[in-house]
């Protein structure tokens, strides 16, 4: 089994080793249908919603991981510059007003 380093990576770089992983595992042998791939997140985030109400807090942190895997394994096949756009988001939001003027 080849060894990887993932520790101290920076998110473009994890992203590149998310989606280098998916390929050699046969997640883009085609077209990624968008909308399966998104829906897979979502599963994710279901799985990890999951854990949490069972109080399974090593799953719970296993399926976080795999929720950020699946996003920049997406991020890695679409060429996505993620810090980049976390760059922008980041400023445009923190020029919005508290709470964007919702409640929650």
């Amino acid at each position: 089994m080849e060894t990887i380093e993932i520790k101290g990576q920076s998110l473009n770089k994890l992203a590149q080793t998310c989606h280098a992983i998916a390929v050699e595992m046969g997640f883009w042998d085609s077209k990624r249908n968008m909308g399966e791939a998104l829906m897979l997140v979502v599963t994710e985030i279901a799985e990890a919603m999951e854990s949490y109400r069972v109080q399974d807090d090593e799953n719970f942190r296993e399926e976080i991981a795999d929720t950020f895997i699946r996003l920049l394994d997406l991020c890695g096949g679409l060429g996505i510059d993620i810090e980049e756009e976390i760059d922008k988001k980041s400023r445009k939001n923190k020029n919005r007003p508290y709470k964007h003027g919702k409640i929650c």
